[in-house]
């Protein structure tokens, strides 16, 4: 089992307030109870070590609609392998990882804007708003320990290449340092990348989202 997709899992969970994960042979399953994503299943091994057989079997088993895969590992690998009603995200995702060290220092807020940083339920959030009041950027941190699992990061359209991004990013890996965590995780998709590769975030691993439809 790799150690960072359990830190990942780990770290979600408490980020989006879904249900313990439920250790299961091949990885992890994780109730959320909405609508359009009522349960996920995440397979704990990475890149060369994702079987045919793991995924098969348990794409196989899903019934019901509204039932999403993560694969840590290429969609033109993992796509023969998934039966009728599943739906690939086009977006490519990547795993990644970095270590917090104490220089860990939030960015300066450009002019006018506002930031807000509280924590409720092992959940710190930043907030950014615009000089005009709308929401300019956000995000959150999940600390479980040594790791921390950053999520939600967006900036809106008219208020990017402002460096909200990395005031985000820098303001919530100084929270989680300041918890105690040394290593930070995140998923992210491909308008992501750019920026957390410029903060010195490494690639672990592809992840490849599905979703189940139902079948004809």
């Amino acid at each position: 089992m790799d150690g960072t997709v359990r830190a990942w899992v780990d770290g979600w969970v408490v980020s989006r307030g879904a249900a313990p994960p439920v250790v299961e042979p091949w990885g992890f399953t994780i109730d959320m109870g909405l609508a359009h994503h009522v349960t996920r299943h995440v397979l704990s091994a990475t890149n060369e070590e994702v079987e045919e057989d793991a995924v098969r079997k348990v794409a196989d088993a899903v019934t019901g609609s509204g039932t999403w895969l993560k694969v840590f590992a290429d969609a033109a690998t993992i796509s023969p392998w998934l039966g009728e009603g599943w739906e690939i995200d086009p977006a490519p995702g990547r795993l990644m990882t970095r270590r917090l060290g104490p220089q860990e220092t939030p960015a300066s807020v450009p002019d006018d804007y506002r930031l807000r940083t509280w924590s409720r339920g092992g959940v710190t959030r930043v907030m950014v708003a615009a000089p005009d009041g709308s929401l300019a950027a956000r995000g959150q941190v999940a600390p479980t320990g040594a790791t921390a699992v950053v999520d939600q990061i967006e900036t809106s359209p008219a208020h990017r290449r402002r460096g909200l991004g990395t005031l985000v990013m820098r303001t919530l890996t100084h929270a989680a340092r300041e918890q105690g965590a040394e290593t930070g995780v995140l998923a992210c998709t491909p308008d992501g990348r750019a920026l957390y590769a410029s903060l010195g975030w490494t690639v672990t691993a592809p992840l490849t989202s599905a979703k189940f439809t139902g079948r004809p």
